[in-house]
């Protein structure tokens, strides 16, 4: 198992693209963590991720969680397969880094975090994007009253069209907008108003042939009354941006939620009279989120407020399916 200044060994549980494309590349980046093990229920699958991150290829996903020489896992399997396998990561003893969303429901993220807590283990859910040091500059304008007081804000993340085939068209295994591009603008408006979020109305656009919600749009408003209009889906254009309109002007962040580690930020800042860009420093949110689950799961700081921010994601995912359900328009 892990020592003390060792490196925190960690099992894969499944081969899904993000894992392979961004996850474990920022793991291998980052000295805090080894990548110990990859699990596939497909044994070449498991045998080609492996021998790319210098892992042992493991046969079975449960397999995986019976190896004594990992203390941690990290799940990207498909939303639906989420709550069961966190549940026997979290029983078998080891931490979990859960991608998003963790759960397709509110009641599996109450039941994992009391499994978390009972055991003294981390669980955190893999939003990225919040550990990307481009939101703490848009904090700090924001706290220096350079757009004057905070009235609303908006969050768009959108893009074209999946092939017919692809997961999130299937509502077997969690599919929809908003369990993928939703979770986001949620996510950030949580960020962005602190506090208690309510949501106040909703809508959601099923495509029929797929059984899943392709598009969708929600109302939310924070504890000052501050509020965040929310939109997301497979059928638009690319767009990944937040904007805050404040009393004296606005912050418009493009590129919000998934930029490359190469990617150097642009903020513009726009006032009655004048409107300036500022270019941030690149930063690698991938490598980040590896590093601050490893530094929690090794024993620095405290892993109750990933539980607690888990809970209250998934609640508010509830909380726009339910009205969205009845809401004006929606369907008897």
């Amino acid at each position: 198992m892990t020592g003390r200044g060792a490196p925190l060994r960690i099992g894969v549980l499944g081969c899904g693209g993000i894992a392979m494309r961004r996850m474990l590349p920022a793991m291998a980046r980052n000295p805090a963590v080894e990548i110990a093990a990859v699990a596939s229920r497909d044994r070449e699958r498991a045998e080609a991720a492996a021998t790319r991150f210098g892992a042992a290829a493991v046969h079975g996903y449960e397999r995986l969680l019976e190896r004594d020489d990992i203390a941690a896992v990290y799940v990207p399997l498909p939303p639906a397969l989420h709550a069961p396998w966190t549940a026997r990561t979290l029983k078998a003893g080891k931490h979990a880094l859960v991608e998003k969303p963790m759960v397709t429901g509110a009641q599996e993220a109450r039941d994992l975090a009391a499994l978390a807590e009972e055991g003294q283990l981390v669980l955190m859910e893999s939003f990225m994007f919040l550990h990307h040091t481009q939101h703490a500059t848009v904090a700090a304008l924001l706290q220096r009253g350079e757009i004057g007081e905070l009235r609303s804000v908006t969050a768009e993340f959108g893009f074209p069209p999946l092939p017919a085939p692809d997961i999130r068209h299937r509502p077997e295994l969690g599919g929809g907008a908003l369990l993928d591009a939703g979770v986001y603008t949620l996510r950030v408006t949580q960020l962005l108003l602190g506090g208690t979020v309510s949501v106040i109305g909703a809508a959601l656009t099923t495509d029929e042939s797929y059984g899943v919600d392709v598009a969708g749009d929600a109302l939310l408003r924070g504890d000052t009354g501050v509020t965040s209009h929310v939109s997301f889906g497979f059928r638009h254009a690319y767009r990944s941006a937040y904007t805050l309109w404040g009393s004296g002007g606005r912050i418009v962040l493009d590129r919000a939620f998934t930029p490359p580690p190469t990617h150097r930020p642009v903020l513009r800042v726009e006032r009655q009279d004048r409107a300036e860009e500022l270019t941030l420093a690149a930063d690698d949110q991938f490598a980040n989120i590896a590093g601050r689950f490893a530094a929690l799961a090794l024993g620095d700081g405290d892993p109750a407020p990933e539980r607690t921010a888990a809970v209250r994601q998934a609640e508010l995912v509830d909380a726009v399916r339910d009205a969205a359900r009845t809401g004006p328009g929606s369907p008897p």
